[in-house]
């Protein structure tokens, strides 16, 4: 290999080691590994300190940069992910360029994975040098300043993306709000009451709505789904597909006069916000406090869609000409600089465990049902009832369905348990029925859930510890007849019981949408194992991703109760708005260039790219690299056949010299 160049003026490096308290200093002797690197070529001081991020740490390094003149820094610490940020802070008010900064993480990939002191020192030293042979090669480099535009785009309608658009909305942004059902609400709109406080679900969430759809700030686009999104943080295009409702939105009153003057004069089609427990017409307002207050028409039950042979009566029945049976989908293209992801989640299909019965025994319900059952606006007008029609005298909670299960899904759903509790107290106060929990752990963490827990034990609710194995209808004593029977391990008494019951309730868990891929895909977002959005950082960024610009917010990226998802919508919202107000953004600028002197426009970057950064100018024959696109995977360097693409911060004779540096240490 020719020797490289050392760049002018003459590297003057500073190097510190950090004890990092015990967390380094345990396993490698610091003071040693600053002898050592002082003896380096180009090394003017070295240093160890307890704990360099400490204000009295980066005030050395300012103060050593002023009095010998450093050009050069190595910070020998924990992971850049922590502190590289706050010592380029402090190498930069010391008047040095940032970017003339190396740090070396001799935590996680030193005193963390080993007990030999010796060898940790040795291999710390060996890093402490590679670092120094590489920052002599370091050039001032300037952040990529992006603009960000003021608008904002929340995808999703129920409660996590209603906060996180009114929350933008009253800090004076322009927000689009894209809900894929004809309303907003989501699964919060089907609740009865909230747990521990068990206030109306409705009485909280309706305000919300109808302030997402009166406030001036904020376009409502319900029945739509974003098909495409192109651009970067700050300037996103994004193209949203309207789903025809056959009913003109401007003109509807949701005075529900076609509804009654529909053909179908009883309703035959499952109603879904009822969970099917309930039947509508191919003409509907999707429940009494839908937002908006539009009426839409099913086209794969509309006789007139299907057909076209059907006499039409909610045209005539409709005074405002708001029926339009030709209604055809409309695109839209808007432009925002930020994005809100808070689509959600699906409850898990109880079909899938067959062992307890769901869609077999007409008596085995989910918590969703029964919810519906308890409400007053419900299919029952809040009586509980079996299918039968009759009233159950002893109700049992199967808990954990598919959660905690390597059958189906591994995770906890969070809100199971309460769920499951809250409907056993209004059991008890609709019908003064037995209710039995069949649990394998009672999780109740939040605020006033341990308490709520304890009221459900004073109120007679019967807990059993162990989980289920199977619900038949197999009877083997005269009081099991014409009752469903759970099979039980109970852990805590040790035996296994049969206990009749007249309903079986399965509290069914949470589980990622089923076109999670696909919007994942389109927003270039990362998904954790389970098919969750992945945040960023679990602790440090848990609403920001890998995306700059976009935001997660609720169930989405992850199961959660409803404070928590209201909570993490209004940092979503904090997050998107600090970018707003800013008007702009600074990059990192590792990014990708292009030499063109030595480009063939062979066109082989353009597909590796998973960013779409890399352009074709066929004016020039040339790749081309968005810097605001770009976030310095070095995918496109590795497979340019000519070599013609550089990375900065990872120039061939930086990398060159930390690997040699790594080699010849002894």
């Amino acid at each position: 290999m020719n020797p490289r160049p050392i760049p002018s003026p003459e590297p003057r490096i500073g190097f510190y080691v950090c004890h990092c308290g015990s967390n380094i200093a345990d396993s490698v002797d610091c003071a040693e590994v600053a002898r050592y690197v002082a003896g380096l070529p180009g090394v003017v001081i070295a240093r160890d300190y307890k704990y360099m991020c400490s204000d009295p740490g980066q005030e050395l390094i300012q103060q050593d940069i002023r009095e010998h003149g450093l050009n050069r820094v190595v910070v020998a610490s924990c992971s850049p992910l922590l502190h590289e940020a706050t010592f380029r802070k402090a190498v930069s008010k010391a008047g040095l360029n940032p970017f003339l900064f190396q740090m070396v993480n001799i935590r996680e990939h030193v005193s963390w994975v080993h007990k030999d002191r010796q060898a940790a020192t040795a291999k710390a030293r060996a890093l402490a040098r590679a670092a120094v042979e590489r920052v002599r090669y370091h050039r001032p480099l300037q952040p990529v300043r992006v603009p960000i535009r003021a608008e904002a785009l929340v995808i999703g309608g129920g409660i996590a993306g209603i906060h996180a658009a009114l929350t933008l909305a009253e800090a004076g942004k322009r927000v689009i709000l894209v809900e894929r059902q004809p309303s907003i609400g989501g699964h919060m709109a089907q609740l009865d009451k909230t747990f521990p406080t068990l206030d109306c679900a409705a009485c909280i969430l309706t305000p919300k709505m109808s302030a997402v759809r009166a406030h001036p700030n904020i376009t409502l686009w319900t029945y739509s789904e974003v098909i495409r999104v192109e651009g970067y943080v700050g300037n996103f295009t994004v193209t949203v597909r309207r789903k025809p409702r056959y009913v003109n939105e401007t003109l509807c009153v949701g005075c529900k006069a076609c509804v009654e003057a529909c053909v179908f004069k009883d309703g035959r089609f499952p109603d879904e916000f009822n969970a099917g427990l309930s039947r509508r017409k191919p003409i509907y307002l999707p429940f009494p406090q839908a937002t908006p207050q539009v009426v839409l028409i099913d086209p794969d039950r509309c006789l007139n869609l299907k057909t076209g042979k059907c006499k039409k009566t909610c045209v005539e029945a409709c005074d405002r000409n708001a029926i339009v049976f030709d209604q055809q989908p409309e695109i839209h293209e808007v432009q925002v600089g930020t994005i809100i992801v808070a689509t959600g989640f699906k409850l898990f299909d109880p079909a899938r465990i067959p062992q307890y019965g769901y869609g077999r025994y007409p008596n085995v319900f989910t918590t969703l049902e029964v919810e519906r059952l308890v409400n007053s606006s419900g299919p029952t007008g809040g009586e509980i009832r079996l299918r039968d029609g009759r009233t159950p005298r002893s109700v049992g909670f199967i808990l954990c369905v598919g959660s905690r299960d390597h059958h189906t899904n591994p995770w906890c759903s969070r809100t199971c348990c309460m769920h499951s509790m809250k409907l056993a107290l209004l059991i008890r106060e609709h019908l003064d029925a037995e209710v039995t929990i069949f649990y394998m752990d009672i999780r109740a963490p939040g605020k006033g859930y341990e308490e709520f827990y304890d009221r459900c034990l004073r109120e007679g609710i019967q807990f059993v510890r162990g989980r289920v194995a199977e619900v038949t209808d197999w009877a083997m004593t005269p009081e099991e007849e014409g009752k469903l029977v759970v099979r039980v391990e109970d852990t805590l008494a040790g035996f296994v019981r049969r206990i009749p019951l007249d309903m079986v309730v399965l509290a069914v868990g949470k589980e990622p949408q089923p076109d999670a891929q696909e919007l994942r895909r389109l927003l270039n977002l990362s998904c954790s194992a389970e098919g969750w959005f992945l945040e960023r950082h679990p602790k440090l960024a848990p609403v920001s991703t890998f995306t700059d610009g976009i935001f997660l917010a609720g169930c989405c990226q992850g199961p959660k109760d409803i404070p928590d998802t209201v909570a993490q919508a209004g940092a979503a919202a904090a997050e998107a708005l600090a970018l707003m107000d800013r008007g702009h953004i600074e990059q990192e600028p590792n990014t990708a260039y292009v030499d063109a002197d030595h480009c063939s426009g062979c066109k082989s970057c353009l597909p590796l790219c998973p960013y779409s950064a890399i352009q074709f100018d066929e004016n020039r024959g040339k790749a081309n690299i968005n810097e605001a696109l770009c976030k310095g995977c070095g995918t496109c360097v590795a497979a340019c056949p000519s070599g013609s693409i550089h990375q900065n911060l990872f120039d061939d004779e930086q990398v060159f010299a930390e690997i040699e540096g790594v080699l010849s240490h002894a």
